[in-house]
C-alpha cells in the first residue's frame, strides 16, 4: 500500500497487535487465565481472560491494511509491532509459553514480510526459562524480527534476577533490540480503584525495571545491549535526583552490585515519547539527548497518544531534534537504515 507522506520519517516504536483468530490455549493446556477473543460484532472483539472480559478492541488491533490507512491518515510511516502485553505469560508452563509465543511472533514476522516498508517486528519469548528464552530469541532473528519485547518484571522476579542475565547477553551478542514495557500484575490487587494500575503501577513498574538493570550491572556489562523502555521511561526520570542521591547516601543498600552513580547511564538508553505533556517531553530529551527518545504511542489504546507525533511536533523542537524524535532515533535503536522503507 502507498507510503504516508510525512515531512520527516516517521517510525512509531510503540504499537500492539494480536492475530485475528486465537487459539483456545485453555482448552488445550487444561489450566490458566489464557486470553481468548470473542468476535461479537464486525471490526470488533472483547478479549477475555479466563472467562472474564478484560479489553474491547477494534480491527485496528489485528488488520495489517486498517493499520496502514490509519498510519496514512496522520502519518506514521513506520510501525513496530509488539504483543499486547497481557500476552506475555510468563506465569505459565515454560513449554506453554513458548508455543504462544512462537504463534505469536510468526504473525508478526508474516506481517513485517507483507509490508516490509511499513512493519518492523519485536518477538515476545518464554522469560520464565533461560535455555528456551535463548532459544526462541534465536528464532525471532531467523525469522527477520529486529527484537524482542518483555515485561518490566517476571513473575516475582525483577529485570537483575542471575537466571535472566544469559537471555540479555544472547540478546547483545545477537544484536537484536529490547523494548520493556510495564505490566500492572504488581499493582492490581493493591490499587483496584481509578485504574490506578495503568495509571500510577505501570509509571512505577518501569522506573523499576530501569534501575533493576542499573543497579544490577546489566549495562554496565553489556554496553551494547539496545534497550528502549515505554511511556517515557514512566517514573524514572522524574525521581532520578532523588534515586542518585540514596545511591550517595546508602551506598551500603543501593551500590551492592554496581558502584557507579545511577547518572552515568543517561544517554546509554532509550525512551519513547509516550508522555503526555510538552514540558516531560522537553524534559526527558534534556535528560537523555534528543538521540535517545523515539516516537512512541502506545496504538490502538486509549492511554495512547490520539494523533501520533502531535506531542513531538507542537512542543516548539528545533527541526534537528524533531527528526530525531520522530524517526532516526529509532533507526539507532533498530540498527537500521532509511533507505531500507524506501
Amino acid at each position: 500500500m502507498e507510503q504516508s507522506k510525512s515531512r520527516f520519517l516517521t517510525i512509531d516504536i510503540h504499537t500492539h497487535i494480536i492475530p485475528e483468530n486465537l487459539p483456545k490455549w485453555k482448552e488445550k493446556f487444561g489450566y490458566g487465565e489464557f486470553v481468548s477473543l470473542e468476535h461479537h460484532k464486525p471490526c470488533c472483539a472483547r478479549m477475555m481472560m479466563d472467562g472474564e472480559f478484560f479489553r474491547e478492541i477494534e480491527n485496528n488491533c489485528w488488520n495489517a491494511e486498517q493499520r496502514i490507512h490509519e498510519c496514512n491518515e496522520v502519518p506514521v510511516d513506520v510501525q513496530v509491532l509488539s504483543t499486547i502485553p497481557v500476552m506475555f505469560s510468563y506465569w505459565a508452563e515454560p513449554k506453554h509459553t513458548l508455543e504462544i509465543s512462537k504463534f505469536l511472533n510468526d504473525h508478526i514476522a508474516e506481517i513485517c514480510i507483507r509490508y516490509p516498508k511499513r512493519f518492523v517486528g519485536l518477538g515476545t519469548i518464554p522469560m520464565q526459562h533461560t535455555e528456551l528464552a535463548i532459544k526462541e530469541l534465536k528464532r525471532c532473528k531467523e525469522i527477520g524480527l529486529k527484537g524482542v519485547q518483555i515485561g518490566s518484571h517476571v513473575n516475582d522476579l525483577n529485570l537483575n534476577a542471575p537466571s535472566l542475565f544469559p537471555i540479555f547477553e544472547a540478546m547483545q551478542d545477537l544484536d537484536m533490540a529490547l523494548f520493556i514495557h510495564p505490566w500492572w500484575y504488581s499493582a492490581k490487587k493493591k490499587m483496584p480503584d481509578y485504574w490506578l494500575p495503568w495509571l500510577v503501577g505501570m509509571p512505577a513498574e518501569t522506573s523499576l525495571a530501569v534501575s533493576s538493570l542499573i543497579f544490577g550491572g546489566i549495562f554496565e556489562k553489556l554496553p551494547k545491549l539496545r534497550v528502549a523502555f515505554a511511556h517515557g521511561g514512566g517514573a524514572f526520570p522524574a525521581t532520578i535526583g532523588r534515586i542518585e542521591h540514596g545511591w550517595k547516601a546508602r551506598p551500603d543498600l543501593v551500590a551492592v552490585d554496581n558502584v557507579h552513580n545511577p547518572k552515568k547511564y543517561l544517554g546509554k538508553f532509550w525512551l519513547d515519547s509516550l508522555v503526555h505533556d510538552p514540558k516531560m517531553l522537553e524534559y526527558i530529551v534534556d535528560l537523555v539527548g534528543p538521540d535517545k527518545v523515539c516516537l512512541g504511542t502506545d496504538y490502538p489504546f486509549p492511554l495512547g497518544e490520539d494523533i501520533p507525533g502531535q506531542l513531538i511536533k507542537e512542543t516548539g523542537f528545533s527541526d534537528i531534534i524533531q527528526e530525531k524524535l520522530l524517526g532516526t532515533s529509532a533507526l539507532e535503536w533498530l540498527k537500521m537504515t532509511a533507505d531500507q522503507f524506501k
